[in-house]
C-alpha cells in the first residue's frame, strides 16, 4: 500500500497534519525549515485540538505493535524455507507462499481450503511489499487504535482484511475470459497466488475517513484537516496506483477492504477523549473471536503444511536448471501456438499439433498454466470456427473479430507475465 502525498505526522506531538498544511494545528510546530524573521508573528495555538490530542495520543496501540511483529515474523519463516536466499526477498517461490496460506482460488473452491481466506493477510510476496505494508500499518495503525481501543481495532483490522481477500476471489473470472481495460481495474483471467495487508490497510484508511466525516462537527480544526475528507488524497493516490500497475495489484482486495472499513465506522461509535476505558463485553468478545480465527487459520497451515508442492529440498543450482529447462519448452510451445493463431489460416492439422505441444508444455505456475489454457482454447475457437459453415460474410467477419480481440488481449496478459515472473525463470540460467 502506497501512502505517497498522504497527510504528514508531526515530528514534535506525534499529532497527523492534513496534506498541504506547513505547521501542526496542535503544538504549532514548522513543517518546512525555519525561516527566523524580526518581528514575526506568534503562533496562537488552539487549546480544544492540544486537549483532544494529548487525550487520543496517550493510548496504547500495543495490537499495532503485535501485527507488526507477526507480519516480520511469517515473512522470516517465509525466507527461512525460501532458502534464505536474496534472490528470495525480490519474490518468494510460488510453493512457499501456497504452503504458507495465499489466497488461491481452487484450492478454496476445489479442496474447501476456507482458512486462505484469512491468512494472506499475514503473509506477502517480497521484502519490499512487507516494508511498504508494515509502514503503512505504523503510520495509521495507532491514530484507529488509540480512536477505537484495542478490542474494536483488532476485530477492524481481521473483518476488513478478510472482506479483501473475499472480494479478491470473486473477481477472479474463468481462463479465456474476456476483459475490457476498465473492467480489468477489478477483474482477473488468472488465478494467481494473492497475499498481503493492503486490503486490511485500506480498511483502517476507511475506517478514519467516515471517522472524520461522521464526527466533522465534535471534532478539533486540526483533526478534521488530518482525517475524512483529508484522506482523499491517500485514496485517489492509491486508486490511481491500482489502476496504472492493474495486473500487479489486487485493486479488488483493496476496494473491498475500504468499503467494508467504512461501513465499520458508520456504524461503530469512538473513545471520546474523557471517557473511561472501560468497553462493552461484547467487543471483547469479538476481539477474541477474531484473534481465534486468525489462530485457527494458521493452525490449518500447519497442519496441511506438507500437503503444499515441495519446498526448497534439492540443491539450489540443480532446482535452477530444472526450472530453466522447463522455462524453455513452455516458451517454445506458447510461441508456437501465437504463430499458429497469428496466420488465422484454419488449418486443423496445424492447430491440432499446436494444441498437443502446449498441452505438454510444463506447469510453471498457476498463472502460466492459465495462460496456456487460454491459448490452447483461442485456438480451438479458430479451428471450429473455420469448420462451421457461415451463412454470409458478415457473422464470419464478426466472429473473426472477436478472436482477434480476445487474442490481442491474451497477448498482453502474456507479455505481462513475461515481464514479471517470468523474468525468474529467464534468470535462472546457470
Amino acid at each position: 500500500m502506497n501512502f505517497a502525498g498522504r497527510p504528514s505526522v508531526c515530528r514534535s506531538c506525534g499529532a497527523i497534519v492534513g496534506a498541504g498544511e506547513t505547521s501542526c494545528a496542535v503544538c504549532g510546530s514548522s513543517l518546512t525549515p525555519a525561516q527566523t524573521k524580526a518581528g514575526a508573528r506568534q503562533i496562537t495555538y488552539d487549546r480544544e485540538t492540544m486537549r483532544f490530542a494529548r487525550a487520543v495520543l496517550n493510548r496504547p496501540y500495543m495490537f499495532t505493535l503485535a501485527f507488526l511483529v507477526a507480519n516480520f515474523f511469517v515473512f522470516l519463516l517465509m525466507w527461512q524455507s525460501s532458502g534464505m536466499s536474496w534472490s528470495a526477498l525480490a519474490s518468494f517461490p510460488e510453493p512457499v507462499l501456497v504452503a504458507y496460506g495465499a489466497k488461491l482460488n481452487s484450492l478454496i473452491s476445489q479442496k474447501h481450503q476456507w482458512w486462505r481466506f484469512v491468512t494472506p493477510m499475514f503473509i506477502h510476496i517480497n521484502l519490499l511489499h512487507v516494508l511498504i505494508n508494515m509502514y503503512s500499518l505504523w503510520m495509521v495503525g495507532p491514530y484507529v487504535e488509540k480512536l477505537y481501543g484495542s478490542a474494536k481495532f483488532v476485530f477492524f483490522w481481521v473483518v476488513t482484511g478478510v472482506a479483501g481477500v473475499v472480494a479478491s476471489y470473486l473477481t477472479v473470472l474463468k481462463p479465456g475470459a474476456s476483459v475490457g481495460p476498465i473492467a480489468r481495474y477489478i477483474f482477473k483471467v488468472h488465478d494467481f497466488p494473492s497475499a498481503g495487508a493492503s486490503g486490511a490497510l485500506f480498511g483502517l484508511v476507511g475506517v478514519l475517513f467516515v471517522f472524520g466525516i461522521k464526527f466533522r462537527h465534535e471534532l478539533p480544526e486540526g483533526f478534521k484537516r488530518a482525517f475524512g475528507t483529508g484522506l482523499l488524497p491517500v485514496i485517489v493516490i492509491n486508486l490511481f496506483i491500482g489502476f496504472v500497475a492493474r495486473g500487479l495489484i489486487d485493486n479488488a482486495a483493496h476496494l473491498g477492504g475500504l468499503v467494508s472499513g467504512a461501513a465499520l465506522a458508520l456504524i461503530v461509535d469512538y473513545r471520546r477523549p474523557g471517557e473511561r476505558a472501560s468497553i462493552a463485553i461484547s467487543w471483547h468478545a469479538l476481539q477474541v473471536a477474531a484473534l481465534v480465527l486468525v489462530a485457527v487459520s494458521f493452525f490449518q497451515v500447519v497442519k496441511h503444511f506438507r500437503d503444499a508442492p515441495a519446498l526448497v529440498t534439492q540443491d539450489a543450482s540443480q532446482v535452477a536448471n530444472a526450472k530453466y529447462s522447463d522455462y524453455l519448452v513452455y516458451q517454445r510451445a506458447l510461441n508456437d501456438g501465437q504463430e499458429t493463431l497469428q496466420a488465422f489460416d484454419g488449418d486443423a492439422g496445424r492447430i491440432n499439433i499446436a494444441i498437443q505441444e502446449l498441452s505438454g508444455a510444463p506447469r510453471l505456475d498457476d498463472q502460466a498454466d492459465a495462460l496456456r489454457d487460454g491459448l490452447k482454447a483461442l485456438l480451438v475457437r479458430d479451428k471450429e470456427l473455420s469448420a462451421t459453415p457461415q451463412k454470409g460474410a458478415r457473422p464470419r467477419l464478426e466472429q473473426e473479430k472477436k478472436l482477434k480481440a480476445d487474442f490481442e488481449s491474451w497477448e498482453k496478459d502474456y507479455n505481462l507475465w513475461l515481464s514479471t515472473r517470468g523474468k525468474q525463470y529467464a534468470g535462472l540460467q546457470q
